[in-house]
């Protein structure tokens, strides 16, 4: 076997997804501690050659949080909020410091406090967010890893700042529309078509971005998050056995929705997560990527590290290569 093939092979048998079984939580290929799943291929030579290719300003896709944006309030948790805890004013007023009148009229003091559920606007979901039964990504479970507060194992304070190859794959520009209908299905020939058009390859340690055209209707919450376009299972094999360490969309749950398994509301997220230990970025704005018809890209990244946490926000970037 030659050098090259040894190499792939010794790959390829890093990669969870091809060794995966149906429903049931993998362990991982780089052993009984691992957390991050595919994040592991991250590659650090590869990224200092990638970033001296990086030409021109970056592109922001994130989005803003804001009182009112769209959240997962149907499923019981929390909005975006926001609220001041000093003001000019307010500080004249009470004077809650303690520094007398004429400090607090000199010092201009404002500060604010945010609450919010930690998937919402644009965010990664580790690996700890949903797994089978009482059991997560690598075999961590319940009983030994979930705390009172928080997860043990697999959270989004363990992920790297990443800095990998990005590929977009517009699904919605490869249809020939701004925003594919509600409740689309995004297949595997779909994706390999759309890929194909537009001349890139998935390589092991890629962010993989579907770009749905959901953002066209963005901020109204109802045209937002309800029956979205996207990925099933099938989908997401396709991506994952080829190695991408994060897979990403435009929309908020990167699967097509209502859920194309009846016996599973998320068989995208059971699945990347728990079997493939491919960790996901949800509410990505694409649309700067696509009308610049930037298909590939350096992306830069990190989660907060926020202990334990199933999710985090993160502001990516996407920088043009020569």
């Amino acid at each position: 076997m030659c050098a090259d093939a040894t190499v792939n092979a010794a790959l390829g048998a890093k990669i969870a997804a091809r060794a995966a079984t149906f429903r049931e939580v993998s362990t991982s290929p780089f052993g009984v501690d691992d957390e991050i799943g595919m994040l592991n291929l991250l590659n650090d030579v590869a990224s200092d050659e990638l970033l001296r290719r990086v030409t021109g300003a970056p592109v922001d896709l994130s989005v803003d949080y804001f009182i009112g944006m769209p959240s997962w309030q149907a499923f019981g948790d929390p909005a975006f909020q926001i609220w001041m805890t000093h003001t000019p004013q307010g500080n004249l007023v009470d004077d809650v410091i303690g520094v007398g009148e004429a400090q607090n009229s000199l010092v201009g003091y404002s500060s604010d406090s945010i609450s919010m559920y930690t998937h919402t606007g644009t965010h990664v979901d580790a690996l700890n967010h949903f797994g089978y039964g009482q059991s997560i990504w690598n075999n961590f479970s319940q009983d030994k890893h979930l705390g009172r507060r928080y997860w043990t194992k697999g959270g989004a304070d363990k992920h790297p700042p990443i800095i990998t190859r990005g590929i977009l794959l517009d699904v919605a520009a490869h249809e020939g529309t701004a925003q594919l209908p509600p409740s689309f299905l995004i297949t595997p020939e779909l994706l390999a078509d759309t890929a194909k058009a537009q001349g890139v390859a998935i390589q092991p340690g890629d962010v993989v971005f579907i770009r749905t055209g959901r953002m066209q209707a963005w901020p109204d919450s109802d045209a937002y998050i309800v029956d979205e376009p996207g990925i099933a299972r099938d989908g997401a094999e396709w991506i994952a056995k080829q190695g991408a360490a994060i897979i990403g969309s435009d929309n908020a749950a990167i699967e097509v929705r209502p859920s194309q398994d009846p016996e599973n509301f998320h068989d995208v997220h059971t699945y990347l997560l728990a079997e493939a230990g491919v960790p996901m970025l949800e509410i990505a704005d694409l649309e700067g990527l696509s009308a610049a018809q930037m298909y590939e890209f350096a992306f830069i990244g990190a989660a907060l590290k926020i202990r334990g946490a199933t999710g985090s926000p993160i502001r990516p970037l996407a920088l043009a290569l020569a």
